[in-house]
């Protein structure tokens, strides 16, 4: 395992099939297809991929307007990766475009990771699915 981590900003030469098989060994799956994963990725401010090894390791995004308001998602390390800053530098990576925002996020199970970051809790957030999930045009 390479110690080197670099991190791509653009979407060239992004093997979307190899993404969606390690995300799913990885237990980060949620269901879209790599042609999803593409167009996600695509219609995203801006993203991060972590390489190590030619392997893609770590996936970070922004949904923004550009002026006010955004929201990550997709934040994930390989596991045989985490705590060695992967998730930091990504988010880090994001937030330099994001100056003037209203910055959300949701999480279940890393909120101690992202107060370090310097976000606070919010007391509520509301989902809705619209349709049937990932049944849209993508």
């Amino acid at each position: 395992m390479s110690n080197e981590v670099k991190y791509q900003t653009t979407l060239e030469n992004v093997d979307w099939q190899h993404m969606k098989s390690t995300l799913a060994a990885d237990c980060f799956d949620n269901g879209r297809t790599p042609r999803q994963l593409r167009e996600s990725f695509k219609n995203s401010y801006a993203t991060v991929i972590a390489y190590a090894d030619e392997r893609i390791i770590g996936t970070a995004r922004v949904l923004s307007d550009g002026i006010c308001n955004a929201y990550i998602v997709d934040v994930w390390t390989l596991t045989k990766y985490r705590r060695r800053g992967i998730a930091t530098t990504m988010i880090k990576m994001l937030l330099a475009k994001l100056e003037g925002q209203h910055v959300y996020l949701f999480t279940d199970d890393a909120i101690e990771f992202y107060e370090q970051l310097g976000f606070k809790p919010q007391p509520i957030g509301l989902a809705l699915v619209v349709g049937q999930w990932l049944r849209g045009n993508a």
